[in-house]
């Protein structure tokens, strides 16, 4: 399709298509609130529909689903005529991936592209895994939290192959922003699903260690707390008894700063039997303000009315929490 509108031919205006009969869109005889296409438009789809139900599988028609993917990307059939037209004619597939990344410059969050990208690279098998893990890295340079992107790369990855590098790329984002919750779950994706790793308990130890750092770092920074925690799923005891995580709580609690996630991580110790020391009941204690409830005996009722104020989008959870704590949490 030529960039320049001005200058494209429509179909009627070209001899390859004279043999065509275009089928208008069937909007019934008193549609409501019909559409106010652009002429360029309804007139390829016009064609389309024509070839479409002829079920013409032709480089002309291939040629017409990319001038009305141009027009409108998220039209499903033609995406899904362009696959069948792709097969039958046996197309380079590679060509079809240049297509396809034209096409995401400025529809990097439409689903059939996703779809139809997948669908190629499947076809291609591993030798598309290099371009697809590039494809998705480009694509997340501009947007980082690109679900599309995100999803298709985990699909590469599962489907294909190329997990040498992968932790090393999610370490390259969270050195770039350490705030990005996007790449801490990628890290979660890799350390729990590659098969170049271990598994999670081959890598618990260094993983703690790292989130751990980032925490002391930047402890308003939710997305290290939650991936601490899911360092340690399937297994809350050891959650408890691991000290490098009470820890990190009692440094946050003792600092300066945001601590209602050192406190939330707190008390869900605590409610697993996690034996608390002078020390802890003293940070506890020095993260109550004025505002917040009475002084009460009860370490954990009274890191749940810090809660209550510190975090007020939540109060409601956190006296729901005081009021059904287990009867043996100190």
């Amino acid at each position: 399709m030529d960039s320049d509108e001005d200058e494209r031919l429509l179909f009627s205006e070209r001899k390859e298509w004279s043999d065509v009969k275009p089928i208008p869109q069937d909007d019934g005889p008193n549609p409501v609130v019909p559409i106010a296409y652009k002429d360029d438009f309804r007139e390829a789809m016009d064609y389309f529909r024509a070839v479409y139900l002829a079920d013409e599988r032709t480089p002309r028609s291939f040629d017409l689903t990319s001038e009305v993917i141009q027009f409108n990307a998220g039209n499903y059939t033609v995406w899904h005529f362009r696959r069948l037209i792709l097969e039958s004619l046996d197309t380079d597939l590679h060509d079809e991936l240049d297509f396809i990344e034209l096409i995401a410059k400025s529809n990097s969050k439409n689903y059939q592209i996703w779809h139809h990208r997948r669908w190629v690279a499947e076809k291609l098998g591993t030798e598309a895994t290099t371009r697809e893990l590039e494809f998705t890295k480009k694509i997340l340079s501009l947007d980082a939290k690109n679900y599309h992107a995100w999803s298709h790369r985990q699909w590469v990855l599962q489907a294909l192959g190329g997990w040498e590098n992968e932790l090393d790329y999610c370490q390259k984002l969270l050195e770039e922003d350490v705030f990005n919750n996007s790449a801490w779950n990628q890290r979660y994706f890799v350390v729990t699903r590659s098969p170049l790793l271990g598994g999670l308990q081959a890598m618990r130890d260094s993983e703690v260690t790292y989130t751990v750092d980032a925490i002391l770092t930047n402890p308003e920074n939710e997305s290290p707390w939650r991936y601490l925690r899911g360092l340690y799923k399937g297994d809350t005891q050891l959650l408890v008894c691991d000290s490098q995580v009470s820890s990190a709580c009692l440094k946050v609690l003792n600092a300066n700063g945001n601590k209602t996630f050192a406190l939330s991580l707190l008390l869900d110790l605590l409610c697993n039997g996690f034996q608390p020391s002078e020390e802890f009941k003293n940070a506890v204690e020095g993260s109550r303000t004025l505002e917040s409830d009475h002084p009460d005996s009860n370490l954990a009722r009274t890191i749940c009315s810090v809660l209550e104020f510190e975090d007020p989008m939540r109060s409601n959870y956190w006296k729901w929490r005081k009021d059904n704590l287990p009867p043996q949490v100190l």
